[in-house]
C-alpha cells in the first residue's frame, strides 16, 4: 500500500513539475531589457536575422513557427461576431519612463488595471513604442506603433498594439515628451513620469484583429495573444523623431521584420467588420 502512495505521489509530482514547465515563468515571458545583447541593425552579427544564434534561450527568434509581427492581409483574415468588445480595466498609476537603448519604455509601478481575454486577465505592465510599425495591414507599414503589454499570473503574455500614421500629435504621447526629451541617449536612465492614466491612450475596443504570436524582441516567446486596433490614429512628425532620437542610431529603426504568417488563424472583430 505504502508503496502504491509513494507511486502515485511521485506520478502527481512529476505531472505539477510538467506543468510548470509548460508555462513560461514571469521571468521568461519578459522583453530581453540589455539592449548590448541584441540590436536592429541590418545584417549585422546581433541584427534580427541573428537573435536566434545569440543564445539558445532565443532558439525560437529562429525556428518558431508563431513568431511576430505579421501583415495583416485581407485574404487571410477570419471574419468574426461583433459583440466581442475588447474589455479594458485600466487605473491610474504612478509610471516610469526608461531608455531600454533599443526603445523608450514607461513602466506601471503597483496594480494599473487589465484586460480580459476569453476569461483570462492580463495585468498592464509597461507600454513602449516602435517606429516604423512593426505589423502592417495589407503590406503598408505605419509611422509607429505602441505596445501595451500586459501579464497574467500564470506567464501568460497579451499585448494590444495601436498603429499610427503621420498627422496631429498624439496626446498620451505628448504629456511624455518633456521627460523622453530629458533621456535623448541617456541609455538605462529612469525618469519618474509620476501619475500616468493608460485610459489615456485611444483605441478601438470594437475593432480589432487578433491572433497568436510572439514577442518581437528577444526570447521571442510565443503564444503571445495580439490584439491590434483597427482604428489607425495619428501621431505629428516631430513626436517620432523624439522617440527616434532618444535611443540609439542603430535602433532609430526599431521594428523587427515581418515574420511568415505560416497557418495561423487572423481574426478580426467589429459592428460590420469589412475589410
Amino acid at each position: 500500500m505504502k508503496t502504491m502512495k509513494s507511486k502515485t505521489i511521485l506520478a502527481l509530482g512529476f505531472v505539477l513539475f510538467m506543468l510548470i514547465l509548460s508555462h513560461p515563468s514571469p521571468t521568461e515571458a519578459q522583453e530581453v531589457e540589455d539592449e548590448r545583447e541584441f540590436d536592429y541593425a541590418r545584417d549585422g552579427h546581433m541584427g534580427p536575422e541573428k537573435w536566434g544564434e545569440i543564445k539558445k534561450e532565443w532558439s525560437a527568434c529562429s525556428n518558431g513557427t508563431m513568431q511576430s509581427p505579421i501583415d495583416m492581409s485581407s485574404q487571410r483574415v477570419k471574419m468574426m461576431a461583433s459583440s466581442n468588445k475588447l474589455f479594458t480595466n485600466y487605473k491610474a498609476r504612478n509610471a516610469t519612463i526608461k531608455n531600454r537603448g533599443h526603445d523608450i519604455m514607461l513602466e506601471w509601478e503597483g496594480d494599473a488595471g487589465s484586460i480580459r481575454i476569453n476569461g483570462t486577465e492580463y495585468a498592464l505592465k509597461q507600454a513602449h513604442w516602435h517606429s516604423p510599425s512593426e505589423h502592417s495591414i495589407n503590406g503598408r507599414r505605419y509611422a509607429m506603433e505602441l505596445h501595451l503589454v500586459h501579464l497574467s499570473t500564470d506567464g501568460k503574455i497579451a499585448v494590444i498594439a495601436v498603429l499610427y500614421n503621420i498627422g496631429k500629435l498624439d496626446h498620451f504621447l505628448s504629456k511624455l515628451m518633456v521627460n523622453i526629451s530629458a533621456m535623448i541617449d541617456q541609455k538605462g536612465e529612469h525618469g519618474h513620469s509620476g501619475v500616468i492614466n493608460p485610459k489615456e491612450i485611444q483605441m478601438s475596443n470594437r475593432r480589432y484583429y487578433r491572433y497568436i504570436g510572439s514577442l518581437t524582441v528577444p526570447p521571442c516567446t510565443e503564444g503571445v495573444v495580439w490584439t491590434i486596433s483597427k482604428k489607425i490614429r495619428t501621431v505629428s512628425i516631430d513626436q517620432v523623431k523624439l522617440l527616434r532620437e532618444a535611443v540609439h542610431d542603430y535602433a532609430e529603426n526599431n521594428a523587427r521584420p515581418i515574420q511568415p504568417v505560416n497557418q495561423r488563424d487572423l481574426q478580426v472583430y467589429g459592428p460590420a467588420s469589412t475589410q
